[in-house]
């Protein structure tokens, strides 16, 4: 999460004095009522992908230009088994794997090889300045999240196509060194839609986190703080009294659950989830997500925050 300055609104509110602003209106008489601050932070979907080719090292480049500090990408495994960061199941869409190899539809990424991969254009389709862009692998991936000192929330995607991936993915974090203790406290989480593949990776490293991809009904969140540390849903499905309810429970960390919704690109709507008690938004616009929750945060610093709701 960006630190967050004082925005020219919030300038030209801290400029009127305290009194003036709670002693204006029909409220005027009624004391006013402490806000709470907002700790939400943005997470990087995909890198930027409406400013850079989604899944690929320029996306998650621009996300570090920006001064997001977490990233969200998702990993699939090759036909020769090698692990890679890419969304789709298929390679259609953001490769020219059509025009180099026509006569292999649906283009699975399972069904080519790392080589085969290497040579696709994962970026032209976005905009020609990003021509030769390369499908990265997930360790040339995790190299560049280090570098530019990022935080990764890695998805693993539909892992009942790749059995045993979870295995592999523990292999994979631990040649990168992603496994010490700086990066499990502090900067890796792994989640999933698939319970089944969750629990398998919690077996095998119960210290790192996990997050589970969906909105579980309160009465059944207790079984998934088993082995999950977040709870993470599409953000139509939030609502104050859920969000409640997930912090309520505490995961096998001993830490009290989390909540990270997706995929919000409006800074409005991202505002009023943070107001609801979500921890942090994914977004394809981070940096909108970003200015917004700054604005707000300034505004409720001006308005003398910090109290409960």
């Amino acid at each position: 999460m960006r630190i967050r300055p004082v925005s020219t609104v919030t300038s030209a509110i801290l400029g009127l004095s305290l009194p003036a602003l709670l002693l204006t209106g029909p409220a005027a008489a009624q004391p006013a009522a402490a806000v709470a601050p907002l700790n939400t932070y943005a997470i990087a979907h995909r890198g930027v992908p409406v400013e850079a080719p989604e899944n690929t090292l320029a996306s998650i480049d621009r996300a570090a230009a920006l001064g997001i500090e977490w990233v969200e990408n998702d990993v699939q495994r090759t036909k020769d088994g090698v692990l890679i960061i890419m969304h789709d199941t298929s390679l259609a869409r953001t490769t020219d794997v059509e025009q180099r190899y026509p006569r292999r539809a649906p283009w699975k990424v399972a069904d080519f090889t790392l080589a085969e991969i290497q040579k696709l254009d994962a970026g032209s389709w976005f905009d020609r300045r990003f021509k030769g862009e390369r499908v990265p692998t997930l360790r040339s991936y995790l190299r560049r999240v280090d570098h530019n000192r990022q935080k990764l929330l890695l998805e693993t995607k539909e892992p009942g196509l790749y059995p045993g991936i979870e295995e592999q993915l523990v292999t994979e974090l631990r040649r990168a060194g992603w496994l010490d203790r700086r990066h499990v406290a502090r900067r890796l989480v792994v989640q999933s839609f698939d319970a089944k593949s969750l629990k398998a990776f919690h077996r095998l490293r119960p210290d790192v986190r996990t997050g589970f991809l969906g909105a579980p009904k309160a009465a059944d969140l207790r079984s998934y703080a088993k082995f999950v540390d977040q709870i993470n849903p599409n953000h139509r499905s939030v609502t104050a009294d859920w969000v409640r309810a997930v912090h309520a429970l505490k995961g096998p960390q001993g830490k009290r659950l989390t909540v990270s919704a997706w995929t919000v690109d409006d800074g409005r709507r991202a505002v009023a989830l943070a107001r609801l008690g979500v921890d942090g938004i994914i977004s394809n616009a981070p940096h909108v997500v970003e200015e917004a929750l700054d604005e707000e945060s300034g505004i409720i610093s001006a308005m003398g925050g910090g109290g409960p709701l």
